[in-house]
């Protein structure tokens, strides 16, 4: 019985190796993971299987055994070696693998057993296992510019297949040219596991823009994300090639003001002690930058330097300007003078720069500056100078006040509006002040305000009768009297009435004189016409001479023209 089911077997096993299915199929499982190797894939139905088996291959030709499947009866493992605990059947016929490990990576065969056909399905198993980390290890303590320095060493340990590694520099790629950047990677296979650990040792030649440069690296297994050190950053050292000397004081820097020179060099790591240069005096300073000027005057202005100790030819230059502005007016203060006296105005200005001037009286801006050769009453006030020079301003000031005794400048009188009164307006000039009185009282009194030494003074009378009237105005430096005549209103009004009917019998007199004159001269006229003829009939008549009638009519013909002047008079 036995030895016809082996016969049958071998007969099966015979047919299946003539039929057998040509190309192999390949799974890949991850690293210490269940691993499921499927069987025929539903190419055989499995009510018509009667028998499965999986084996794999141990090499050499020769296969191992791992478990069987009756039909109708439970799973049978056989496997003896490392695959012991390992295997198991799935509920599809796929052989369930735990613990995946690298020398799991060979072909595992499936057998189906199916009426009178053998069938089998080869798979072939490959192993992945991502990095067990991603660090920089052996780093440098710096980098020098432009020495070619081991940076560090990137390692990705465990891992299958081996890692590639990319170094990274502010997230950019970084590429070996042979000069500045040198990557070297060697790969570590564990015996036991089988597992590789790869190393890139970086070599770079930094520069000044390197510092707080962040430095990664990072790679990209077939399976899995992206893995990425984390950063890490390197002092960048390199000699001092530049240096300057910083002035820190306020805008303008003006006399009594504090001064501080810094001196700034650009070494990693940077200088600690610096020589300054003043004016001819050198002062070190140790574990300092600064050296502080107190309390500057004008003398401080010049050329200042500062220079490395070790180093002395590495030096910088600053000039310093100390602004200064005085400014001298004279005279200043209150000044008095006498109307008519000269003022001598003077403004000294003593500046480290071009200066500007400007001048108010009482607030309001004058044009020029105010000279004085007589001063007069409106002279008087708060003169007031402003020298600036950039950000920097002086003031100075004096308050002028003119005096003199008052003078009367004009008295007159009008006619009221409605006819009705006088008013007497008396204007003078003096100062101080000037008190005004009339010698009549009135009313509705008017001053005017008292303004550059002058003030005005109004009073209303309603005068009866011709009147003298005076305006007295005296301060403290004299007195000054003016009259004026003020007639009555009735007075005026009648002489207003007299001078008209005058104007008008004057008038009738001339016109009546004139007509007389004119009556005169024609009546003289016609009696000299009459003698004449008279004269010459008598000349005929007696024999006179005509000399004797040629002077009488010379006579007549002079009184005539006498007559004739008053006539025109």
């Amino acid at each position: 019985m036995h030895l016809l089911f082996a016969s049958c077997a071998c007969a099966l096993l015979i047919t299946a190796l003539l039929r057998q299915v040509s190309g192999l199929e390949t799974v890949i499982g991850l690293y210490g993971e269940t691993l499921e190797i499927p069987c025929n894939k539903g190419a055989v139905k499995a009510e018509d299987v009667v028998m499965t088996k999986w084996k794999y291959d141990k090499g050499d030709g020769l296969s191992g055994h791992l478990l069987v499947k009756q039909k109708n009866q439970n799973v049978s493992i056989s496997a003896t070696d490392e695959y012991k605990g390992r295997v198991s059947l799935a509920a599809n016929s796929g052989l369930l693998l735990s613990a995946a490990k690298l020398t799991d990576q060979r072909t595992f065969t499936c057998m189906v057993v199916a009426s009178a056909d053998i069938t089998e399905y080869p798979v072939t198993v490959v192993v992945y296992k991502t990095p067990a980390g991603l660090e920089i290890s052996d780093k440098a303590e710096e980098l020098e510019i432009g020495k070619l320095t081991k940076l560090g060493t990137c390692v990705a340990q465990d891992a299958n297949p081996a890692a590639n590694i990319t170094w990274l520099k502010n997230n950019k790629p970084l590429v070996a040219d042979g000069k500045g950047i040198s990557i070297q990677a060697s790969v570590l296979v564990d015996p036991v596991t089988g597992l590789s650990t790869t190393s890139s040792i970086l070599e770079y030649s930094a520069e000044k823009e390197d510092t707080d440069a962040q430095f990664t690296c990072s790679t990209q297994h077939t399976v899995g994300a992206e893995q990425v050190s984390s950063p890490v950053t390197f002092t960048i050292t390199y000699s001092t090639e530049n240096i300057v000397l910083q002035v820190i004081a306020q805008d303008p820097l003006v006399e009594g003001d504090n001064v501080t020179l810094k001196c700034v060099a650009d070494g990693n790591p940077a200088p600690t002690s610096f020589n300054f240069h003043l004016k001819g005096e050198l002062v070190k300073v140790e574990d300092a930058d600064t050296h502080t000027i107190t309390n500057v005057s004008r003398d401080t202005t010049g050329e200042y330097k500062c220079s490395l100790i070790d180093n002395p030819t590495m030096e910088a230059s600053k000039d310093i300007t100390v602004n200064y502005l005085d400014i001298n007016l004279s005279p200043s203060g209150n000044i008095i003078k006498n109307a008519g006296e000269a003022l001598d105005v003077t403004l000294q200005i003593d500046a480290s720069g071009e200066s500007k001037v400007s001048w108010t009286k009482d607030n309001v801006k004058l044009d020029k500056e105010p000279k004085f050769t007589k001063v007069t009453y409106s002279d008087s006030g708060l003169y007031e100078c402003e020298v600036t020079m950039g950000l920097l301003s002086r003031k100075a000031a004096f308050d002028l006040v003119v005096e003199g005794a008052p003078v009367i400048r004009q008295l007159s009188k009008q006619r009221g509006e409605d006819g009705q009164h006088k008013v007497l307006i008396c204007e003078a000039e003096g100062s101080p002040k000037p008190a005004v009185s009339w010698s009549i009282n009135g009313t509705s009194l008017d001053e005017s305000p008292f303004v550059n030494g002058k003030i005005t003074h109004k009073i209303t009378v309603v005068p009866t009768a011709n009147l003298t009237v005076s305006c007295t105005v005296s301060n403290e430096f004299g007195v000054d009297t003016r009259a004026i005549n003020v007639s009555s209103l009735f007075e005026e009004v009648r002489m207003d009435k007299q001078d008209q009917s005058d104007d008008s019998d004057q008038t009738k007199l001339v016109v009546g004189v004139v007509v007389g004159l004119l009556v005169a001269t024609v009546v003289i006229g016609l009696a000299y016409l009459v003698y004449m003829k008279k004269s010459k009939q008598g000349s005929w008549k007696t024999g006179e001479k005509e000399n004797g009638s040629s002077e009488e009519e010379k006579k007549l013909e002079e009184k005539v023209e006498e007559n004739s002047q008053k006539a025109e008079v």
